[in-house]
This record gives C-alpha cells, sequence and structure tokens, in this order.
C-alpha cells in the first residue's frame, strides 16, 4: 500500500546539522595537525618517498588517530537514541570529517593536486595507502546509508539491519580496508622488516625508506564498495515490511505484504 510521506522532525535536522557542523571543525583540526607536520617534515610538499618519522612522534599519530575514532563514536553515542541510530549518526560524522578535512588541505596547501593522488589514509593496525577519490567515495555513501536510517527510524515504528545485511556491509568493510592496504604489505612482505606498531622502538616507515606506492588494488576496493551498496539497498528495500510510526500512532494494523 502506499504510505503517507513523513519528513524528518526539525528536533532532528537540527541535530544532525549540529553533528556535521562537530565534524567539519574535527576535519579542520585534522587538517591543521597535518599542515603543522607537513611543515616538519615535508616542506617541500608531501610525496612518496616517505620520510621517516621518529618513533616518539609516530606512537602520538597513532594514538591521535585513535583518540579521532573515540570522538567520532562518542558523537554517535550522544546522538543517537538507539543502538541503530547511534551508529548512523558515527557514520555521518566520520564521513563529514573525512572529506572535509581534504577539503581545508586543498584550501590552505593545494593539495591533493587531483583525486587520484596518493596519500596515507590511517594507521592502524598497518598503513593504509590509496588514491584520495577511494576514501572519498566510502564517506559519501557512508552519509547516505547513516542518514537512510535515521530516517526510518523516524518513519517506521521499528527499524533494524538484518544479519545478512551485516554479512554484506561487514563484507564489504573489511574487502575495502584490504584493498587499502595490500600495496603496503606486499612490499613489507619483501623485506626483513615486520613492519612498524605503536610499541616498536623503531621510526615510522623505516622499514620501507623508498616505498611508493605501485598500483591501487581498485576491483579488490569496487568489490568491496559493491557489497557495502548492496547491504545499504537491501536496508531501503525492506524498510516497507515494517509499520510507518504514523499508523501505529493512530492504531491502524498495516498488511505488511
Amino acid at each position: 500500500m502506499l504510505f503517507k510521506t513523513t519528513t524528518m522532525k526539525k528536533e532532528t535536522v537540527k541535530l544532525v546539522i549540529w553533528v556535521a557542523l562537530f565534524s567539519i571543525a574535527m576535519g579542520f583540526m585534522e587538517t591543521a595537525v597535518v599542515v603543522y607536520l607537513r611543515e616538519l617534515y615535508y616542506p617541500n610538499g608531501f610525496d612518496f618517498p616517505l620520510t621517516i618519522i621518529p618513533a616518539k612522534i609516530a606512537a602520538t599519530e597513532f594514538w591521535r588517530e585513535l583518540a579521532t575514532i573515540i570522538m567520532l563514536v562518542g558523537t554517535g553515542i550522544v546522538a543517537g537514541k538507539t543502538k541503530l541510530s547511534r551508529f548512523a549518526y558515527f557514520l555521518i560524522a566520520f564521513a563529514v570529517w573525512d572529506i572535509f578535512y581534504y577539503v581545508f588541505l586543498y584550501v590552505l596547501l593545494g593539495w591533493p593536486q587531483t583525486l587520484f593522488t596518493w596519500d596515507i589514509l590511517f594507521l592502524i593496525p598497518v598503513p593504509w595507502v590509496g588514491p584520495v577519490l577511494a576514501p572519498c567515495i566510502v564517506a559519501s555513501q557512508m552519509i547516505v546509508f547513516g542518514y537512510l536510517i535515521i530516517y526510518y527510524e523516524e518513519k517506521y515504528s521499528s527499524v533494524k539491519v538484518t544479519p545478512s545485511q551485516w554479512l554484506l556491509l561487514i563484507g564489504g568493510v573489511f574487502i575495502i580496508i584490504l584493498s587499502f592496504t595490500t600495496d603496503y604489505i606486499d612490499q613489507i612482505s619483501n623485506t626483513s622488516s615486520s613492519g612498524w606498531h605503536v610499541f616498536s622502538k623503531s621510526q615510522l616507515f623505516e622499514e620501507l625508506k623508498t616505498y611508493v606506492p605501485k598500483q591501487f588494488c581498485w576491483w579488490l576496493f569496487w568489490l568491496g564498495d559493491v557489497l557495502c551498496a548492496l547491504g545499504a539497498w537491501s536496508f531501503m528495500r525492506n524498510r516497507g515490511r515494517t509499520c510507518p510510526n504514523e499508523f501505529v500512532q493512530a492504531g491502524i494494523n498495516v498488511d505488511k505484504k
């Protein structure tokens, strides 16, 4: 049957906007740190091979990245009312933060030159490397999926992500992460080093003093991306199997077929 179209409550819209603004501010703070680091270690502009970073600074960067994730998770927990909505707000916060990090880098440093410029994306548990376009694609989809969860939780009486949908989403994320780490791990495997970790006494990137990314595994990235998209599409497709809130409030029994 045709459901009555509903719009998101003003309170929810304000909350989404504030989460987005907070994430944009976090994006600028992240950019500011990177501007300082590049002034210290890449005064002539960031490029590969990577400059070796002292162990103390490397460990600080590791814990800073972990602290950033905790802050984004905390944003979701504070903003959401259910487990699923908290997850949705985390997705939006993370994605907006990531996108605006690159926006501010471009504004302040004129970098990246193109969306295909390579970057060090993350350090946990090993360095993630890939073209800037790839994380931007993932972030855009995270915003859409997070918004869908928030929207349908308001519109329907009960919303959930099924085990099969979680399997698609988690499997897709794992494959995407693999696509970001494959090139680095492949080159590490050809050296005698076991790689850097937060408790090692070696300097970051010392194990690969001449590391230059060779080729991003796009087919692996797209495989993971498609799996995540299928999980989100399945969630959106099954939304009509639950009862809209306006019918629940009116005490009307809805045919769920």
